[in-house]
């Protein structure tokens, strides 16, 4: 019987990103922590013949690069970095934080600065993921700073990340298979959909999705998975919407967002807390202030927050909206140095509409 971590390491290499002989992968991975599941990754990207480029960080950098680096070296990009995004066939990033607050005071204006100078790293990426090129997948690895920030134990919070990627069972690859039919039927139906509409607490938003392509996300770029996601029409968001989940990124937390929508752009923004950061990230560039992706949550064994994204934003029963960056395979084409997924509970009085169908009420699909 496979192990834990052979068991998440085979659903990474063999279904996420299909590993196969004479494939370029970089493995990397936050810190030293993930060593049990990047070892076994390594194991079996050699197995299918292919050639593994591993990436152990050192979290407390970041922090000292922002703290003590200066406008040139912000918006300095090496070129080593550029020719690895061009030139992999596959991405396997693995989270596992000593400290998810480590970034929480440095200078949000630098931080600003140092995303818009990277995002050609991001941009690469995408760009050749839709073109075929670049298969990615991001994913995490159980730890402390992780399981504090959800309010668990590193037990419970490993058996949550078990739960919510289906390892516990025998052949989790089967039941990924299994959503992504399912949600390929939804996605099916919105194809060809020209507005979405969101109405619920404090909100009323359109959209226009002519011409965009919805994705089905089913374990293959984010680990654990369950959502539906587009991008909308650039300049066509319009009204309002309110966030009742903390919205978190990179260590910062902002709570009870409400932002006004105009002609596609922010125009209007309000937090109870982390209101200036919310702003400094709405001012990074031309694009921030622009809704990047709107996507429907479908994991139902994410329940609760947990203050990790990548988690949060597949919760069963709710919606996110990502400002900043738009994903091209979708025929998006904002661009941003930000995509912050913000989070919004669709359980109690919400409703959405596709082309003034009513297709979901209360956290659940009625088609």
């Amino acid at each position: 019987m496979k192990s834990l971590y052979q068991k998440y390491a085979d659903i990474l290499v063999n279904y996420s990103t299909g590993v196969k002989k004479g494939d370029l992968v970089s493995i990397k991975a936050e810190s030293h922590l993930a060593e049990p599941l990047v070892k076994e990754i390594y194991k079996l990207v050699l197995e299918n013949g292919a050639h593994p480029l591993v990436r152990i960080g050192m979290p407390s950098l970041n922090e000292l690069f922002i703290k003590y680096s200066n406008d040139e070296q912000l918006d300095f990009v090496d070129e080593m970095s550029k020719l690895e995004y061009e030139k992999v066939n596959k991405l396997i990033s693995i989270g596992s934080p000593l400290n998810v607050k480590s970034m929480a005071n440095v200078d949000s204006n630098k931080m600003a600065k140092r995303s818009k100078a990277t995002r050609i790293l991001s941009q690469t990426m995408l760009k050749r993921a839709s073109e075929g090129e670049l298969d990615w997948v991001i994913a995490d690895f159980p730890t402390h700073a992780l399981a504090q920030e959800a309010k668990m134990s590193l037990d419970d919070y490993t058996e949550f990340l078990i739960q919510s990627c289906y390892l516990d069972l025998e052949n989790p690859k089967e039941k990924w298979v299994e959503i992504g039919k399912e949600q390929k039927r939804t996605v099916s139906i919105l194809d060809g959909t020209k507005k979405i509409r969101i109405k619920g607490e404090k909100t009323d938003i359109e959209f226009s999705v002519e011409n965009r392509k919805w994705i089905s996300c089913d374990g293959k770029n984010n680990f654990p998975d369950g959502e539906i996601f587009t991008s909308p029409v650039e300049n066509s968001a319009n009204g309002e919407i309110f966030f009742d989940f903390p919205a978190i990124y990179r260590g910062n937390m902002a709570t009870n967002i409400s932002l006004k929508l105009e002609n596609g752009k922010v125009v209007e923004a309000k937090a109870d807390t982390g209101e200036d950061f919310l702003l400094s990230m709405l001012n990074m560039d031309e694009g921030s202030r622009f809704v990047g992706e709107i996507a429907i949550g479908t994991n139902e064994r994410v329940k609760n927050v947990t203050g990790n994204i990548l988690f949060d934003e597949k919760i069963g029963g709710s919606i996110h909206m990502a400002l900043g960056a738009s994903y091209p395979e979708t025929g998006g084409k904002n661009v941003s140095g930000l995509h912050w997924d913000i989070i919004k509970n669709m359980k109690n009085n919400s409703l959405i509409y596709a082309d003034d169908k009513l297709i979901y009420k209360d956290g659940l699909f009625t088609i």
